[in-house]
């Protein structure tokens, strides 16, 4: 018998530390953050799911004081073999970083579950009861395996900001020991990372550059940054800065103290967290509201709530390709070749810029037009400004595009989709003509309220810039699917599919020489 609640415990244990570590990564994915954690807990009802509640019967039966200790083992067991095999099978797109933080949050679940199964098997035998009990308890672990991630991060909070504020003074430290490094902060709803990667190639003709790598663009991931990449011959130091809350970007720039600040859009995107365009704005404008008298701020006409914004604290220049009215920088005569794009540059004084390059969409070329003012201003020449913009690689995941060995041209723009960017992916979409015109996408995510609005009227404009709308996933499934049935001018084909994999096999039926595939978002594993 005491084999048998051996053998129970461990496998309940295994089970716990799968689902603990599928828990965390959720966590991770929600940034450590308590509250977005719970919303996700809300939206995805993980906490109901059926393996929860399976199990959760099944624990609740082997307590029962009607059970029999080898029919509760049995069950405990067979459960947690279930659940295993369940667990250790699942495949995620971003799965877990065993950071340091992450490795401290996991060690305090597991102390946590450890003291509860402990204090088990110790009331079992000092009151004589059976160990099938420690096992039952083991698998309710699992069952609010959640809860012990609340408390587990709730309980480390002071230790981290501690760690934080030690890494903050060492990263301040850095900063301060180059006083003539240039600092460029980049922020916008959507572009900054382009326009990030862009600025870093066309400056670097001229000084030597560096820039917060991938998505670094928390105030932690910019101290790491600061810490482990800039070096004292660093020249330029360009700092992308996200944000999901008022007061993010205020955090960075209180850090890096930027004396260029660009805002590429502020538009319709993270509303579930900012509830209101104009708390978007207002964030994004901490950059420029950051900046010293004798700074520089670059923002973007082509959005209105950046356009009606009065800057008057630092000089400041307005780009724009579309609403160009009060923009001193525009970009005129765009025209999409198989090559790229060729554009032309018009400067304050009237003067006509040509360039060209491999990235195509109005999205990349008003990206390109904030990286070419900003190296204007700082003296690189036009000569090799031009050769920079002209030799740029596509940034991956955010409209680049690619030619397979079989003729089919795929549009890759599965970073994080938005309204904004989703209708310029569709234009570039509708302009190639060579073949079928193919959409995959599960939609938009992260716009509150407007969730549903914006996701129907993505679908009009599906309807009419494909010939073939694949719509993965169920999240905005009936939005999409609505826009796309109710438009007036629909040329889309609908399909809809479950997974990516579906999609992929669906596409290998239909494929032909000449089509094009336009990949729009890719959800993440927070959305089914």
């Amino acid at each position: 018998m005491l084999a048998c609640n051996i053998i129970a415990i461990v496998l309940a244990a295994i089970c716990v530390i799968y689902e603990f570590r599928r828990q965390l990564m959720m966590l991770q994915q929600n940034s450590y953050r308590n509250e977005r954690y719970r919303r996700w807990l809300s939206a995805s009802q993980d906490t109901t799911s059926t393996m929860r509640l399976v199990t959760g019967a099944v624990a609740l039966a082997s307590l029962s004081t009607l059970s029999v200790p080898m029919v509760s083992l049995c069950l405990v067991t067979l459960i947690s073999i279930v659940n295993i095999f369940n667990l250790a099978g699942k495949k995620y797109k971003k799965p877990l970083v065993m950071t340091n933080r992450a490795k401290r949050i996991f060690a305090v679940m597991l102390f946590l579950a450890v003291i509860l199964v402990a204090a088990t098997i110790l009331f079992c035998v000092f009151n004589d009861r059976q160990l099938d009990q420690a096992a039952v308890v083991t698998l309710l672990v699992f069952c609010f395996s959640p809860l012990f991630t609340l408390v587990a991060n709730w309980l480390l909070k002071p230790v981290e900001a501690h760690i934080n504020q030690k890494y903050y003074a060492d990263a301040e430290r850095i900063l301060k020991s180059m006083p003539d490094l240039k600092i460029i902060g980049v922020t916008g709803s959507y572009g900054k990372t382009s326009t990030k990667h862009y600025l870093n190639r066309i400056l670097s003709e001229k000084y030597d550059v560096m820039m917060t790598p991938g998505s670094f663009n928390t105030t932690m991931g910019v101290i790491r940054t600061v810490r482990e990449y800039l070096k004292p011959y660093n020249e330029v130091f360009i700092v992308e800065m996200g944000a999901k809350q008022p007061n993010d970007i205020k955090e960075i720039c209180d850090l890096v103290h930027p004396s260029i600040g660009i805002v590429t859009a502020v538009g319709e995107q993270h509303l579930e967290s900012f509830k209101t365009i104009e708390n978007v704005q207002r964030t994004k404008f901490e950059l420029i509201d950051s900046l010293p008298a004798d700074g520089l701020a670059i923002i973007n006409d082509d959005f209105p709530f950046v356009a009606n914004r009065p800057v008057d604290n630092v000089e400041c220049i307005r780009y724009a390709v579309s609403s160009t009215d009060a923009a001193q920088y525009t970009a005129t005569d765009i025209h999409y070749t198989p090559a790229g794009t060729d554009f032309t540059v018009v400067t304050p004084d009237g003067e006509q810029l040509p360039f060209s390059t491999r990235l195509v969409g109005e999205c990349n070329v008003s990206n390109l037009l904030a990286a070419i003012i900003t190296a204007l201003r700082l003296n690189v020449p036009v000569d090799k400004i031009r050769y920079a913009v002209a030799n740029i690689e596509q940034v991956e995941h955010r409209l680049n595009m690619k030619r397979t060995a079989g003729g089919v041209t795929i549009i890759d723009d599965a970073f994080n989709s938005n309204p904004t960017g989703s209708k310029m992916a569709l234009d570039v979409l509708k302009m190639m003509t060579g073949g079928r015109r193919i959409i995959v996408t599960p939609g938009m995510i992260e716009l509150g309220e407007r969730q549903e609005e914006l996701n129907e009227v993505f679908g009009r404009h599906i309807a009419s810039s494909a010939d073939i709308a694949i719509i993965v996933g169920a999240y905005n499934r009936d939005a999409i699917v609505a826009g796309i049935e109710n438009a007036d001018n629909r040329v889309a084909r609908l399909h809809k599919v479950d997974s990516f994999n579906e999609a992929q096999q669906l596409l290998a039926t239909m494929l032909q020489p000449g089509d094009t595939i336009l990949y729009e978002n890719d959800l993440p594993d927070t959305f089914k």
